[in-house]
């Protein structure tokens, strides 16, 4: 590459690769069918199917762990946070300490798991006439050792809280920006959890989802300071990122004290930005935990089996919420926000 502009260019697995402060992102597109009178997939679709582990697209949607109802039914986490970002269709949270709640379309759940909770999270097919599409981002942002062991806490950024920021080039053509988490320009996201890496400005944490219309050209500008910063490139055709080609599925590694010039081909580009501070601790991770040493790893699963982290209050593994339920937040401290 002939640019200082640019550190790498990557191919995008599953999970996508990420960098200090974030451990990956996995990214969900499914086109599920339309729902039974359990809110999952008439168990016709299900044959040949690994139920419990379905990863495998078939259909174009998989169940992932969930038996009659797709998602993640309750597993236990420690040590890290979970943001959920919803772009399409219904995600329903319940948790070890009371918690839960129904999102959808631009709603975020930011989730600290600190010293441990269980949660799960399901995918309800609530439209029984007709398709279920679903398209998620779950981003795993580390926590510092010092905040390991702070109480598990969520809170929900909801859609009309989440600024929308609307850029357009020279051509008129636009570019929209979602400002998930720290700052675009003079726009401010609101502010995450109270625990999290995110929550001190010094460690410019930015979350963003970006929109570009065809043939549009975005300046993507310098952070303010020396930072791990990267491009998700998921959808759309090729863009070009300093006179370099980029082919979507791929992440670009970006110099964050440099403007980007970012130039869109013939169909409508989308990507998730991650950018942050580094950590610089050491990372232990097994399955649901992220601690800094084995021996925390060890400590935490002795933990759970001793404590299930609380327990489970729901009468289901795969628990969700009525069909006719709308968007909501109950709290482990009985306050409740409906939408």
């Amino acid at each position: 590459m002939n640019t200082d502009k640019i550190i790498a260019i990557k191919p995008m697995n599953f999970p996508w690769e990420a960098q200090d402060p974030f451990l990956f992102c996995a990214y969900h597109r499914d086109e599920y069918p339309a729902g039974n009178d359990q809110m999952g997939p008439d168990p016709v679709h299900l044959n040949g199917r690994n139920i419990g582990q379905d990863f495998t697209v078939k259909n174009g949607w998989r169940m992932y762990h969930g038996s009659a109802i797709p998602g993640f039914p309750y597993h236990p986490h420690r040590g890290f946070e979970t943001i959920t970002i919803n772009k399409e269709g219904i995600v329903d949270h319940s948790d070890s300490l009371g918690a839960a709640g129904r999102f959808g379309k631009g709603d975020v759940q930011w989730m600290t798991a600190g010293k441990g909770v269980q949660h799960s999270e399901m995918f309800p097919l609530l439209n029984k006439d007709k398709e279920n599409p679903l398209e998620i981002f779950q981003v795993w942002l580390n926590l510092p050792k010092a905040n390991k062991f702070v109480e598990p806490h969520f809170k929900m950024l909801w859609n009309d809280v989440v600024p929308v920021v609307t850029e357009k080039d020279d051509d008129n053509k636009s570019t929209v920006i979602d400002v998930i988490a720290g700052s675009y320009k003079d726009t401010q996201a609101p502010a995450p959890t109270p625990n999290s890496w995110a929550a001190n400005p010094e460690n410019l944490v930015n979350v963003l989802t970006v929109k570009m219309e065809a043939g549009a050209q975005w300046t993507f500008p310098a952070a303010g300071g020396e930072v791990n910063r990267v491009l998700y490139f998921y959808k759309g055709s090729e863009i070009t990122v300093e006179g370099e080609s980029v082919d979507q599925n791929h992440l670009i590694q970006l110099n964050s004290l440099k403007d980007i010039i970012i130039v869109n081909s013939d169909h409508d580009a989308y990507f998730l930005m991650l950018q942050g501070k580094p950590i610089n601790e050491p990372v232990a991770q097994y399955g649901p935990f992220v601690m800094n040493t084995e021996e925390e790893i060890r400590q935490a699963f002795e933990d759970y089996q001793k404590t299930a982290f609380g327990g489970w209050p729901w009468p289901l593994q795969e628990q969700v919420h009525d069909r006719d339920k709308g968007r909501f937040a109950l709290h482990a401290d009985g306050r409740e926000e409906v939408r």
